[in-house]
């Protein structure tokens, strides 16, 4: 019987570099997976980039360790995934110069209102806002600050990753380049927009589409992990669009949430997706004319890590099952870990809150009124009432919505959540068995590097499902009846129109 190939998926994320070597039926060959380490300082959020380039080294050297000789000769390329709007400066050979500026940070706030009015035509034309912690705001404070020159130039967290692999400075992929401001109708950078905020075009990346061959590997990464010489590197993806890859949720209507530190959804459709607000972006996807429309929530499983640090998410599921009575006093959230939302609706300023007895309280603050459980269940509760809020204004906004749900991510480890997001929803849930964005550029990299490939049947035959989660009619009263008393209270915000 012929081998298989293996392909290599890396995943640059906010706490881990993860990697997955896969084969082409989408059994995992080998993984591994090293801590990332970031600095929070006021409003801004950092990592070192040279440690992107040494724990991803040092994981894939791992991975690569527990296979046989003949295994390693059969792999057949790379992809990487990043944090959306996460980036630095690196020099000529793409090694980095400055900090990394990750997708939450806002130091670059005040710019974000002159953004938006940099090129007004062409963002409505792209159905979004530039939002304050987008990487373009954050660009032209680099710029302002003298951190960009003819030595120094802008790279996304995973071209850092993917030059160190290749060895000199690469292209960047269309994905990762959305939130610099790169306009993937035109397939251009908005030069208009760049010169009124004071940005040199000539000192961003050259954009090309998601699976194009940057460059294949060097001998001082041959040297640092074992991977061979002369690997392709593919480009990829952000990592909510990997996360979708990994669950071949690639048909028209067909949606995917991504439950990790923050909630990511994205869909399928043959068009851009335009809402009022501004919240939604759409994704090019990499084949067959069709885009990825969502959005990146700020609500998520950090919530739960930074308010109960010490909660096992996984084992507290069987403590939830026994609320019983509870359920209907489980308080009313929206389970922000700091300030400011970015989707389903643009508040910058809106903080977190669990309201108790008719009143408002931070999370921090409701840990002293709160049984940890009750907590738990109600920052779980306020993240599927995000998630259900995000659907119906996806299809306010003209979206389909009606294809399969599926989901991934750390939150979906909680057996009673994702229950409790299937009755939420009233929607069939499907979990599959490997959800880490590496497997989707594992996933991506197959169908780059196979010749006349189609993207939906190489993940349809990559992506296993682990588990089906149904919707339970019974809860559903009880659920709804939540629910509307969350829109009521966003109402009364004003953060929302309900």
């Amino acid at each position: 019987m012929a081998m298989t190939a293996l392909w290599i998926g890396i995943d640059l994320g906010t706490q881990s570099a993860k990697v997955s070597i896969v084969d082409d039926e989408g059994s995992v060959a080998a993984s591994s997976a090293v801590p990332l380490v970031s600095r929070r300082m006021g409003d801004r959020h950092e990592q070192d980039p040279q440690d992107w380039i040494n724990h991803a080294g040092a994981a894939l050297a791992v991975a690569l360790a527990s296979l046989p000789s003949t295994a390693v000769a059969r792999i057949a390329g790379v992809s990487i995934c990043a944090t959306s709007g996460t980036i630095t400066t690196v020099d000529a050979a793409g090694r980095p110069c400055s900090a990394g500026l990750m997708y939450d940070d806002a130091r670059a706030e005040a710019i974000g209102p002159e953004a938006n009015q940099s090129d007004p035509v062409r963002w409505a034309r792209l159905g979004y806002k530039i939002q304050p912690t987008w990487a373009l705001p954050k660009i032209a404070w680099l710029a302002r600050n003298g951190m960009l020159s003819e030595k120094r130039w802008i790279a996304h967290q995973a071209d850092v990753l993917a030059s160190a692999i290749v060895g000199t400075r690469v292209a960047s992929d269309w994905s990762h380049s959305l939130k610099s401001g790169y306009d993937l109708l035109a397939l251009e950078w908005p030069v208009r927009a760049l010169d009124a905020l004071g940005i040199d075009p000539d000192q961003l990346p050259s954009v090309v589409a998601p699976g194009t061959e940057l460059g294949r590997s060097g001998a001082w990464w041959a040297d640092v992990t074992g991977l061979p010489v002369g690997i392709p590197v593919f480009a990829g993806m952000t990592d909510g669009c990997a996360a979708q890859l990994s669950a071949a949720t690639l048909g028209l209507g067909d949606w995917h949430t991504t439950i990790g530190t923050t909630m990511v959804l994205k869909g399928v459709s043959n068009r851009i997706i335009i809402d009022d607000g501004g919240a939604v972006y759409s994704h090019r996807a990499p084949h067959d004319g069709l885009w990825f429309p969502g959005g990146a929530s700020s609500v998520g499983a950090g919530a739960i890590t930074a308010t109960l640090p010490s909660i096992d998410l996984a084992g507290a599921s069987s403590r939830l099952s026994g609320l019983g009575h509870r359920l209907s006093s489980i308080p009313t959230s929206y389970p922000l870990a700091g300030t400011g939302e970015r989707f389903p609706v643009i508040r910058p300023d809106a903080p977190g809150f669990v309201t108790v007895d008719g009143i408002n309280y931070s999370l921090s603050a409701a840990v002293t009124l709160l049984d940890p459980d009750l907590l738990l269940a109600s920052i779980m509760l306020g993240i599927a009432c995000v998630e259900r809020l995000s659907l119906e204004m996806m299809a306010r906004a003209g979206a389909a919505v009606d294809g399969t749900l599926s989901s991934s991510g750390g939150g979906t480890n909680n057996e009673w959540w994702t229950q409790l997001r299937a009755d939420l929803l009233g929607r069939t849930i499907s979990i599959p068995r490997s959800s880490e964005g590496s497997i989707g550029m594992a996933i991506l990299a197959a169908w780059a590097g196979t010749a006349g490939s189609s993207l939906p049947e190489t993940a349809s035959r990559m992506s296993i499902v682990g588990r089906v989660v149904e919707p339970r009619s019974a809860p559903a009263a009880l659920w709804n009846d939540r629910y509307d008393r969350f829109v009521a209270e966003l109402g009364s915000k004003n953060w929302i129109t309900p």
